[in-house]
């Protein structure tokens, strides 16, 4: 069970120093940040720069945890330890520079050898909010997901080797409130208006003679007047076919009185928002009946806002979502905008107040406490209730044991995505080629680079053959390639992929934007990335 924070307060100072983010994730968002503990396995350069970006942003705390000592070969990849550090902890160097980075952050490290504290300790991870685990081996990938799934902490593998990468998150269940997507359809109503918005509507003559009253008329008007005259004459439908569309616009068009109505053109062009469908999206109707919807006294505070959200549709909303309330900019008279705005205000207020009751009404049915989830959230829960999302991701363990045939063969068809599932193939390989010759292939002094390609690539294939892609010629080009590697860290690839897995964790502790559902496989080589979902 849990009980719903209040709206966060901060100060000016920190306002002003977290002020280009706080523009995207705001107060909230930066507030998550603030309370979050992460953990970091091995401070190479690929966790060095997760980290970095993450205590820049104003990470609550850190905890780096490494057993190794600095080395001459660090320093030509790793731009947090100097000659100074050579022979020292690496944890405690790099733990060091981080600090230097921002005062306000906890930074704690660890000198242990994280396989050997994820065998001996695996109650350590369950003090923090989220692990970033960096360049470990399949065996110790299969075991910390174990851990931090039983643990409920969320966990984000990270792993750079030469000129390829991955980045792969592993969490039961990630819910979504503010998802900010990058293109969505302004909630107006146009093909569904309520009766506050229609008499308002009403109210105002199209045919006006006043020639600037004309011009000022909202398109939000315009075209709920426009959907209403053809629902009389189409049987109560709205246009769907392409001709119908095309007729529809040409119906608004003949309205103008003038080619210079700015007003009616934005009409035109806003006549896609009365075609949309009415009511909820597909992906909205499977979350209000996921079984997670049926609450208990365990259940989250978004699942019961779910089901409260269930409710609404089913009765007040009559097949809506909450309104959210927010107009964008029109040509309109001020007068009539204001009018307008008010309207929109005045349904989303009471949109969340029916909310506010039913979530009430449901946290009392489960034995919990009515005034556990803030008014503030239900607000926020209610302008993004059409934004919803809910992720969930396999296991670690799943995915490796019996990956997604279909899926696997529809990415080898694919020339976009074969080469992704190459390198995500010899990055498990590798740990195979680990665990039976005690080092990674090209790890040699004089050896052969072309014997450990060949043992290699036998690998590879044995392994393809488990994940049901028999027939699948791997390149022998690849397999060189990977050797050829030696299991380095390149600085500028560790810090793409860093960034990258810096960028999800932040996704993950604001609970703001949606963090992606495959294993990321980044080519150097190509300069190519793609998500697998297996």
């Amino acid at each position: 069970m849990e009980r719903d924070e209040q709206e966060p307060t901060m100060s000016e100072p920190t306002k002003t120093k977290y002020d280009r983010q706080l523009r995207i994730w705001g107060e909230v968002g930066q507030a998550a940040l603030e309370k979050a503990s992460i953990c970091l396995l091995n401070c190479g350069p690929t966790g060095s720069e997760a980290l970095k970006n993450l205590v820049l942003g104003g990470i609550g705390s850190i905890t780096l945890v490494d057993g190794s000592k600095v080395e001459i070969g660090d320093l030509g990849n790793n731009f947090m330890v100097d000659e100074k550090s050579l022979g020292e902890s690496k944890a405690k160097t790099v733990c060091a520079f981080l600090q230097e980075l921002n005062d306000a952050v906890n930074a704690n490290f660890v000198e242990e050898n994280p396989d050997y504290l994820i065998l001996s300790d695996p109650s350590f991870f369950s003090q923090f909010t989220l692990v970033i685990a960096t360049q470990l081996v399949e065996d110790s990938m299969v075991k910390l997901d174990r851990i931090c799934r039983e643990a409920n902490v969320m966990l984000l593998f990270a792993r750079s080797y030469g000129l390829t990468g991955l980045v792969r998150i592993s969490v039961e269940e990630h819910t979504i409130i503010d998802s900010k997507p990058d293109h969505f359809l302004d909630d107006l109503r146009l093909n569904n208006p309520w009766p506050e918005l229609k008499r308002f509507v009403e109210t105002i003559d199209l045919k006006t003679p006043d020639p600037v009253a004309h011009k000022h008329i909202p398109y939000v008007v315009i075209l709920v007047k426009m959907a209403d005259e053809w629902a009389k004459t189409h049987s109560n439908n709205l246009p769907s076919t392409r001709e119908e569309k095309k007729e529809f616009k040409d119906l608004v068009k003949s309205k103008m009185v003038s080619m210079d109505e700015d007003n009616y053109k934005e009409a035109v062009e806003a006549t896609f928002k009365v075609f949309a469908p009415r009511g909820i999206s597909k992906e909205i109707e499977e979350i209000i009946n996921d079984s997670y919807a049926e609450v208990g006294s365990n259940s989250s505070a978004f699942w019961v806002m779910v089901a409260a959200l269930k409710e609404f549709i089913s009765n007040e909303g009559d097949g809506e979502a909450p309104l959210e309330g927010s107009m964008p900019d029109m040509t309109s008279s001020t007068e009539h905008y204001i009018n307008l705005q008010k309207i929109y205000l005045t349904k989303a207020e009471a949109d969340c107040l029916s909310m506010e009751q039913r979530v009430k009404h449901i946290l009392a049915k489960v034995g919990r406490d009515p005034s556990s989830i803030s008014k503030q959230t239900i607000k926020s829960f209610c302008k993004n209730a059409r934004k919803l999302k809910v992720c969930r991701y396999r296991k670690v363990e799943d995915e490796f044991s019996n990956p997604s045939v279909t899926e696997l063969h529809k990415c080898l068809a694919s020339a976009d995505y074969s080469s992704a599932v190459g390198f995500y193939t010899l990055l498990r390989a590798v740990d195979r080629f680990a665990a039976t010759y005690k080092k990674f292939p090209g790890q040699f002094d004089g050896g052969d680079i072309d014997e450990d390609a060949s043992l290699l690539r036998t690998i590879a294939l044995s392994l393809i053959s488990e994940m049901g892609c028999d027939g699948y010629e791997l390149p022998e080009a690849l397999c060189s390639e990977m050797c050829r590697f030696g299991a380095a860290e390149l600085h500028v690839v560790a810090a793409f992929v860093g960034g990258i897995a810096s960028q999800e964790v932040i996704k993950l502790i604001t609970k703001q934007f949606v963090p992606m559902l495959g294993t990321f496989v980044f080519d150097g080589i190509d300069h190519n990335s793609q998500s697998l979902t297996l």
